[in-house]
């Protein structure tokens, strides 16, 4: 069996990657290739959150100094004020794609809730489902952000 190579939050942040991987713990971790429904759910959580605060997709985020994760959406309230943002935004949404192990989900969902991020939020549009993380997934039927009057339905999200 192969030892792990392992890397420093340095060598991470200095080395150019093709396709961004994430850092977790010392181990390069690939993020799987994004298909066209998880582009375009991307493009419409962008444009249901405008009005809710400073909306980023794909977005290289330090959780821990040897953790950084690249979550699918991000809503901040303000714009941070750093490039690498080191301060949980108010939510972030992972999009699933085909080839994501649903472990490897649940423990970025967890890392985001231990972070601080108030509202995490998973989604599936293969099979049009929604769902908020509390140590957990749960399905709902819709997303709320009740602070912004944002309801978020499977027909506004996937229809």
């Amino acid at each position: 069996m192969a030892a792990k190579v392992l890397i420093t939050p340095e060598q991470y942040l200095a080395t150019h990657f093709e396709r961004e991987p994430e850092l977790v713990h010392g181990e390069l971790v690939e993020k799987s290739l994004p298909n066209l429904s998880h582009g375009k759910t991307q493009q419409r959580l962008c444009v249901l959150l405008s009005g809710a605060g400073c909306g980023c997709t794909e977005v290289r985020m330090k959780l821990a100094e040897d953790l950084f994760r690249i979550p699918g959406f991000a809503l901040f309230e303000r714009d941070p004020e750093e490039e690498l943002p080191r301060s949980p935004p108010l939510l972030i949404v992972e999009i699933a794609s085909p080839d994501d192990p649903v472990l490897d989900v649940e423990q970025k969902l967890e890392e985001y809730r231990a972070w601080g991020v108030a509202h995490v939020w998973f989604v599936e549009p293969q099979l049009q489902k929604l769902y908020i993380y509390d140590h957990g997934l749960i399905n709902v039927a819709q997303l709320e952000l009740p602070r912004f009057h944002v309801v978020i339905t499977p027909a506004d999200l996937f229809g």
